[in-house]
């Protein structure tokens, strides 16, 4: 059963961690995370990578169950079986599908997520969920010239994260694009996906 908790802003609302417990179902001091900062390439971004890896830390998850997995660097494929969770953080959408694609790791995060892993997705990670990653279109640059906007496909809910109510424009041009549910999330929710249940958080 797919397990997908995609989020704007991670655990910043206490609901969303509860529910993110819930799935892994285990001692946080057990819980061993893929954790995957591919897409942050700003400054401001890294400085978001290190404050999610100390929220991950604050849950009680130990920093040695962190596997930090760079898609755009060698990183040690030995220890995937072992993981619970894969964190996608955020960042730029366009350079994250396109590192992750060209290294091979979509075909397997859609094979463990498809095994029961917990996907977590951060802004751009959340939108990488999704049938493709068009929506980030208007807020991220594509910079590597991208064309193929087919993302992992783990749902077919388009997401689209950091939503405030000056975004309803465009939001609502992608739904006249797409045939597909756009879901947009602001900082303090999530979509819990668990099997065919939805629920937004």
């Amino acid at each position: 059963m797919k397990k997908l908790l995609l989020t704007s802003a991670a655990f910043v609302n206490p609901k969303i961690v509860q529910e993110f417990l819930r799935l892994v179902n285990k001692e946080p001091n057990q819980i061993k995370v893929l954790f995957i900062p591919t897409a942050a390439i700003s400054d401001g971004a890294l400085r978001y990578v290190k404050s999610s890896k100390k929220e991950l830390e604050h849950l009680g998850i130990q920093s040695k169950n962190i596997l930090e997995f760079n898609c755009d660097k060698n990183s040690d494929n030995t220890k995937l079986k072992e993981i619970d969770v894969i964190y996608v953080c955020g960042g730029n959408t366009f350079y994250l599908l396109h590192k992750i694609r060209e290294s091979g790791f979509d075909k397997k995060i859609i094979k463990m997520v498809n095994k029961g892993k917990v996907f977590v997705g951060v802004s751009a990670g959340s939108i990488l969920a999704g049938p493709n990653i068009d929506i980030a279109s208007p807020f991220d640059k594509n910079d590597v010239g991208l064309k193929d906007l087919s993302a992992l496909n783990l749902t077919d809910i388009i997401v689209s994260p950091h939503y405030v109510d000056e975004e309803k424009k465009i939001i609502d041009e992608f739904r006249k694009k797409y045939s597909n549910k756009i879901m947009p999330l602001t900082n303090e929710q999530a979509l819990l996906i668990e099997g065919d249940k939805i629920k937004l958080i």
